[in-house]
């Protein structure tokens, strides 16, 4: 299994802008059953594509988890999807409605 990497600045930001732990997000990916989804804007482009999903934590919380597999799975951001980020998951990503 891959190992979920998180640099200092990312854990910064997710703890105190975004309210996301690293517990949640590891939850997220063991209770992820959507599809990943690419992020192909031009602003977030990288190399190897970032790659994001939205699944529940432990609690019934939905965060966005951004991350680039790049041998691990290197996280980028998790925070909490507006309107737009959760309908573009539930049509393109999620096989059922959570």
């Amino acid at each position: 299994m891959k190992r979920i990497v998180i640099s200092p600045s990312i854990v910064d930001k997710r703890n105190h802008r975004h309210g996301v732990g690293e517990v949640e997000v590891r939850q997220c990916f063991n209770n992820r059953t959507g599809r990943l989804l690419t992020d192909t804007r031009e602003k977030h482009r990288t190399d190897p594509p970032t790659q994001w999903f939205i699944a529940l934590t432990n609690k019934a919380r939905l965060p966005k988890i951004c991350f680039v597999p790049d041998g691990d799975i290197d996280i980028r951001t998790a925070y909490e999807p507006n309107d737009v980020e959760l309908e573009i998951y539930r049509r393109h990503g999620c096989p059922h409605d959570f």
